[in-house]
């Protein structure tokens, strides 16, 4: 499989690397409103999220905005296939969800964060890194009516104590930060959590250490990806 049209050097979707120049949090939500548009998402259409046309021009508008170059691209702006994999295999399966504390790790968009609500999660933390990130997470809670605990720190350099169950959409696209997630995860496994990742096939999928448990057909852009449909699993670290 190809990694996103996007990829390139310090992507950094929300793990690992940082903006240098974060903005206001009123600043990227009023951003974030003025170029995108509140859609349903193509594979789980229950949930609907900020979204932009235009990944390149949205990219190259929000340096503009803050007057900086190299900054990440606006992971959050976009329903990658391997969230929305996640997505639908979490509200397909509510039961195992309710009332479990749920970490969405890298969340971007916020999208397997509110389908863990909207499944019946007892607490979910949605993590992400690019301030922009977390705006977008808030304003998509808020719009599909759900609560979630939103954390801009960087997890995977923490000792967090392990929650029930981890969502990871699409974070393996890059080895430096797939080497740091996978270690994370593993350490998050060996405390008792349920570790699920969304993934079409990226480039540094740990496949040995999974176990394929679904498998899905997602819509997805030309412009983000190599196809329109993205042959797409979910799978639960062994």
């Amino acid at each position: 499989m190809e990694d996103p049209v996007l990829h390139g050097a310090d992507a950094g979707k929300g793990a690992g690397q940082g903006l240098s120049l974060p903005p206001p949090a009123a600043d990227a939500a009023a951003f974030i409103l003025a170029n995108t548009r509140l859609l349903p998402v193509p594979l789980a259409a229950e949930i609907r999220l900020h979204l932009a046309s235009e990944a390149l021009d949205l990219w190259q508008r929000t340096e503009e905005e803050l007057g900086a170059m190299g900054l990440p691209p606006p992971f959050w702006a976009f329903a990658w296939a391997g969230g929305q994999a996640l997505a639908r295999y979490v509200l397909d399966h509510a039961a195992i969800f309710a009332g479990r504390r749920v970490l969405d790790l890298g969340s971007g968009s916020g999208l397997t964060a509110i389908a863990a609500a909207k499944a019946g999660a007892a607490d979910v933390l949605a993590a992400d890194i690019d301030p922009f990130a977390v705006a977008a997470i808030a304003l998509n809670a808020a719009a599909n009516g759900v609560e979630l605990e939103i954390s801009g720190a960087d997890l995977l350099a923490s000792d967090r104590a392990a929650s029930d169950i981890v969502l990871v959409g699409d974070l393996f696209y890059e080895k430096p930060l797939a080497d740091r997630v996978l270690a994370f995860l593993g350490r998050q496994r060996q405390a008792g959590a349920l570790v699920l990742v969304g993934d079409p096939g990226r480039s540094y999928l740990p496949r040995q250490s999974l176990e394929r448990i679904a498998d899905y057909s997602v819509p997805v852009s030309r412009e983000l990806e190599d196809m329109e449909i993205k042959n797409t699993a979910v799978w639960q670290l062994k």
